[in-house]
């Protein structure tokens, strides 16, 4: 890029405010009608951790229980590939050995009965609960920490894009009906904290822009602002897609859920920082007057005196 030279992020906010509507709709529309396909960890279940004398054959695993039954059970590997843990939603107590056995006949490998683990399904609406409750109170944390930082307008933009954000993170998981665990739910935790984070520092730029631009107009503001912070915005992007990115291909199956929340949300993040937030700023008509600290006038005291 040029020295000098204002990208003009802005020409493109009203289609692009019309695409967050537009995928909005649709996320809200996909929860309540498909709703999130909840884990073990939310429904209640059965969880069967096994160990093979040698690499187990995960395909051949899943044909096993699905022929006995058990169709969708959940199996993956669990640290060594030789590990396998199994979650099938099932309250029968004597599941652990069942499987056991079944899958003894099946392997011709030696295959070891590590633990059996029963999560009941009140204990499954709890955490479902809790799980909700705590979202909210991220977002009852952060709306309280913007509101301090931020004049009203930053503050709105700055709810309206996290918002946005965990909404259509949230509505991906329902449109492709994803396994909802509590990895995941901690994923959506940490895209708030990320999202904030980017649009705090343009808004920051925008702010201090306001103060040195003084014959600027507000959008050219909002374009040299979002052009300054661009390289910021990407290289850290870019290096944290990079090491999800890496996560999800050879983290292994237990943390899938919880990379591709991640990246589904970080990449909207950055997204919503330089095209919503800012975007959401101009449609509220935000000036350089919003950032001017009214001056409260003493009793007794004459504003034409003052310095």
């Amino acid at each position: 890029m040029e020295k000098g030279k204002v990208i003009q992020f802005m020409k493109l906010k009203k289609a692009c405010l019309v695409f967050s509507a537009i995928l909005i709709i649709a996320s809200i529309a996909s929860l309540a009608i498909k709703g999130l396909n909840f884990g073990l960890d939310f429904t209640g279940g059965t969880l069967i951790e096994l160990d093979y004398a040698k690499t187990a054959n995960l395909p051949e695993i899943r044909e096993t229980l699905n022929q006995a039954g058990y169709e969708g059970a959940v199996v993956q590997h669990f640290g060594e590939d030789t590990d396998v843990l199994i979650r099938i939603q099932s309250d029968d107590p004597k599941l652990g050995v069942k499987v056991l056995a079944l899958l003894q006949d099946a392997s011709p490998d030696d295959v070891k009965l590590m633990r059996v683990e029963f999560v009941g399904p009140q204990v499954g609406q709890e955490l479902k609960e809790s799980g909700a409750l705590a979202m909210l109170l991220a977002l009852l944390v952060v709306l309280v920490y913007i509101a301090v930082r931020f004049q009203f307008k930053f503050s709105l933009g700055s709810v309206m894009a996290l918002t946005h954000d965990v909404i259509i993170t949230l509505g991906f998981f329902s449109l492709f009906q994803i396994e909802f665990d509590l990895t995941v739910l901690a994923a959506v935790l940490a895209v708030i904290g990320y999202s904030l984070n980017d649009t705090i520092v343009v808004f920051d730029r925008i702010r201090d822009n306001f103060r040195t631009m003084r014959n600027a107009s507000s959008l050219e503001v909002v374009n040299t602002s979002l052009t300054q912070t661009l390289s910021r915005t990407l290289m850290t992007s870019f290096t944290t897609m990079v090491v999800l990115v890496v996560l999800f291909f050879a983290g292994g199956e237990m943390i899938n859920g919880f990379a591709l929340a991640l990246l589904v949300g970080v990449g909207f993040g950055t997204y919503s920082s330089i095209y919503v937030a800012s975007a959401l700023l101009l449609l509220m008509g935000v000036s350089k007057e919003d950032l001017i600290v009214p001056v409260v006038e003493k009793e007794g005291e004459d504003l034409d005196e003052l310095p």
